[in-house]
């Protein structure tokens, strides 16, 4: 079936990267079926795809995800299922090898023109949850927490973004007072790595003491 670029906010987005299918995307407001056979709402034009190969469900609890006994297996963030998984936001899924998806819980938040050209050196795709780089495209893609505290950084670029503010914005209000300075000081690390990786010549995230953080991107 044609991809469907009318989304509704009211409903989760799967949105299709790395693949044949990359940059479609589908409002998941009922079931869908994944696979190689015309008949599917997803059609994967691959031969490692099987012909009905994973399903979308819409539940009580949220998106739930499950392989059809299909032959090179579907991924849930880098893992193999066998049974059933419920969604969460950012979560990626991976038919066989020939496709990737992200699923978004929700589009209600995101600005109509989601791609950032204020440098080329850093730019996020807030839709797609994609990140360039010195022009290239980060591959393994960051995880949701990591993605979450770049964006905030980025909204905020060249100004400072206190420790709770960032600390809300990747485990939101409601659990954000039980998230240790620790655990936010180790996704920090973890994020400076993942860029450092991508451009060893400048370091992003500025710490400022007493403050907070800071995105310094370079005018180019």
């Amino acid at each position: 079936m044609p991809e469907k670029n009318n989304t509704s906010q009211d409903f989760p987005v799967l949105v299709a990267q790395n693949g044949p299918l990359e940059g479609s995307r589908w409002p998941l407001e009922h079931t869908l079926l994944l696979g190689r056979d015309p008949g599917c709402e997803i059609v994967i034009p691959d031969r490692q795809v099987s012909r009905y190969h994973a399903r979308l469900t819409p539940g009580p609890n949220g998106i739930v995800l499950e392989d059809l006994g299909s032959k090179n297996g579907t991924s849930h963030n880098s893992t193999l299922i066998q049974s059933p998984v419920v969604l969460q936001d950012g979560d990626l899924i991976k038919i066989a090898v020939a496709q990737e998806f992200m699923y978004l819980s929700s589009d209600a938040t995101m600005p109509l023109d989601s791609t950032s050209s204020r440098s080329e050196r850093l730019m996020l795709d807030m839709r797609s949850r994609r990140i360039w780089v010195l022009g290239t495209q980060m591959d393994p893609p960051l995880s949701a927490s990591q993605f979450h505290l770049l964006w905030k950084l980025y909204e905020n670029n060249g100004s400072v973004v206190t420790r709770q503010e960032l600390i809300s914005a990747v485990w939101g209000d409601e659990q954000s007072a039980g998230v240790s300075d620790q655990a936010l000081d180790a996704l920090i690390r973890r994020l400076r790595d993942r860029l450092a990786e991508m451009d060893p010549g400048h370091a992003y995230i500025v710490t400022v003491r007493g403050h907070g953080m800071r995105l310094d991107i370079p005018q180019e």
